[in-house]
Formats: C-alpha cells, sequence, structure tokens
C-alpha cells in the first residue's frame, strides 16, 4: 500500500473557512509521499472590505502558530485577493507575518507563488481571469502590474459571495477564461483559491496555445518545492512539469 503521510513533505495550507476548492485540488495534484495539513481563517466576503477584515488582527498568526505546532517543512497562505490587495509587496508583508509567528519556517502566499509561476513560464504578458467584484479585480490588475506584467486585459465575473464562487462549475471556467484570452497575451492566470481550475487548464493551454496558471496550482508548485520537494506532476498544466 502506497504511504501518503507525508514522508516527502507536509505543506501547511492557511485557507478561507468558508472556501472548498483548494483542498481538493492539492490533493488531486499531490505526488507520493506529500501531505497537505490545513488551518482555516474567516473570510466575511470576497470584497475589499472582507478582505480587509479578515487579514486584520492576528487571525494570520494565530492560524500560523496552529500549523507551526506540527512538524512541517512550508506553509502557504491561500488566497490571492487578500494577498495582493493593498499593492506591490503586501504579499511578501503576509509572508513575513507567517514566517515570524512559526519560528522561521518556509512561507509563501498565492500571490508571491503566481508571481515566481508566471515568471517561471517566461510570461510578461497575461490575461487576468477573475471571479471577483469589478474593484476586487482591479486590485488584481495594479498588483501584476506593478510587479512588472502587462496586464493586457481582466476580466472578473462579478461573484461578492464565496460560496457562489466555489460553485462555478470547470466547464463554465473553461468557457469564461477561453473568452477572456487575447492573441497577444502569452499566459492566463486564473486568480482566487475558491475557483476550480486544474481540470480547464490542460484543455486551455491546448487550445489557446499558451501556459495558463491558476491561483492553486501556483500556490501547490511554490510550496511543493520552498518543502524541497521538486517532483514533476503531469495532467495539470505546463507549470508543474517544470
Amino acid at each position: 500500500m502506497e504511504d501518503y503521510y507525508g514522508w516527502r513533505a507536509r505543506l501547511g495550507l492557511i485557507y478561507m473557512a468558508s472556501s472548498t476548492v483548494m483542498e481538493p485540488e492539492f490533493a488531486a495534484m499531490c505526488p507520493p509521499g506529500v501531505s497537505f495539513h490545513t488551518s482555516r481563517i474567516h473570510l466575511p466576503a470576497p470584497t475589499v472590505a472582507g478582505l480587509d477584515r479578515m487579514m486584520a488582527g492576528d487571525e494570520v498568526e494565530r492560524c500560523t502558530r496552529e500549523l507551526a505546532s506540527a512538524p512541517l517543512h512550508a506553509i502557504v497562505f491561500g488566497g490571492t485577493s487578500a494577498t495582493f490587495l493593498h499593492g506591490l509587496g503586501w504579499d511578501r508583508e503576509v509572508c513575513k507575518r507567517i514566517a515570524a509567528a512559526s519560528g522561521g519556517m518556509a512561507a509563501t502566499t498565492t500571490s508571491t507563488a503566481s508571481l515566481k509561476a508566471l515568471r517561471a513560464c517566461g510570461a510578461t504578458r497575461i490575461v487576468l481571469a477573475t471571479p471577483y467584484v469589478d474593484e476586487v479585480t482591479a486590485r488584481g490588475r495594479a498588483f501584476f502590474e506593478a510587479n512588472g506584467l502587462n496586464v493586457l486585459h481582466a476580466a472578473g465575473m462579478g461573484l461578492d459571495e464565496d460560496h457562489a464562487i466555489g460553485t462555478v462549475s470547470t466547464e463554465q471556467v473553461y468557457e469564461f477564461v477561453r473568452n477572456a484570452a487575447v492573441p497577444d497575451a502569452d499566459a492566463v492566470f486564473i486568480s482566487c483559491t475558491n475557483l476550480r481550475t486544474i481540470g480547464a487548464i490542460a484543455p486551455l493551454e491546448e487550445d489557446l496555445g499558451m501556459p495558463v496558471v491558476s491561483a492553486i496550482q501556483a500556490s501547490f508548485w511554490d510550496v511543493l518545492r520552498l518543502a524541497g520537494c521538486g517532483a514533476k506532476v503531469h495532467g495539470f498544466g505546463r507549470l508543474l512539469t517544470l
């Protein structure tokens, strides 16, 4: 019987309490010997006000301390909009909070991981596809542009409720991203860690002819490597084969 119990890498995940998509997608991508372990943080709503309330206070630190009580190798804050919300450097501040609360454990955020992933794919001109309301999508665009990426087009679904985001089907994600893509782009980024993406990534890459990076896929790729595991995982887009 396969040993699934993290003998190769044990990953920590801070994730929204109302969200349901990231954990099953992490489980689908986990190679043998890799486990992940979750602590949950309350998200009032996926709006600027709701995200600000979630990141205020010491809830990030509480979740981190819970995770760091286990013998983990790296931690990821699994939220895109929460970690791009206030622009250039905001994601790195969240990383510092996690590292401090965990006693120096390797840390990343979804926004940090997404920047690394797009750069690893050689992307400079991207399409940003999100489930968010316009104000949050605009914050995402500003974050990626401040970090040196040219956002040719940004499209949002206009959803302001986390459960609604989690029920968008893979087929709907595929159609939305395909319609949002523009020919001059060299990659697409799909934001949000409660949006179903991993089943759509490979078909989108085939049909659009460019790399497609999703928030969940990038988070997994980055925290896996921070934990010292260089496994290549097939079937979920070219990023995980790099």
